[in-house]
């Protein structure tokens, strides 16, 4: 079964910098395109933030484009988040997840990130 854990969030004030992390396990690691999700307002679906494929191709969604960066150590089993510039836009509960995987996943309990002055 794929297991995933994030951790790195935290309070910070706008233009600050954290860098997240998910450790994946369950799989094999280095097959799987990964990606980044938020979840803004309770409730509500998760949206993708960022994705790296196998090969290390990365995309992003616009609001983060040039602030965010994706990376991976397929050693590690490990997919990081490195969030500069931050904006209390990007308040929410970050989950990572392989993008292509079977309807029994079961997310991990996400990394909170609280931006605000």
């Amino acid at each position: 079964q794929v297991q995933v854990a994030e951790s790195g969030g935290g309070f910070v004030q706008p233009g600050d910098s954290l860098r997240l992390s998910c450790t994946a396990s369950g799989l094999f690691f280095p097959n799987f395109d990964m990606g980044w999700y938020r979840r803004q307002v309770p409730g509500k679906s998760r949206e993708l933030v960022a994705s790296i494929t196998s090969r290390g191709a990365t995309n992003y969604t616009d609001t983060v484009k040039g602030r965010f960066t994706i990376s991976r150590d397929n050693a590690e089993k490990t997919t990081y988040l490195q969030m500069d510039s931050l904006r209390p836009e990007d308040t929410g509960v970050y989950y990572c997840r392989p993008v292509r995987i079977g309807p029994d996943f079961v997310w991990g309990q996400g990394t909170q990130v609280t931006v605000s002055s």
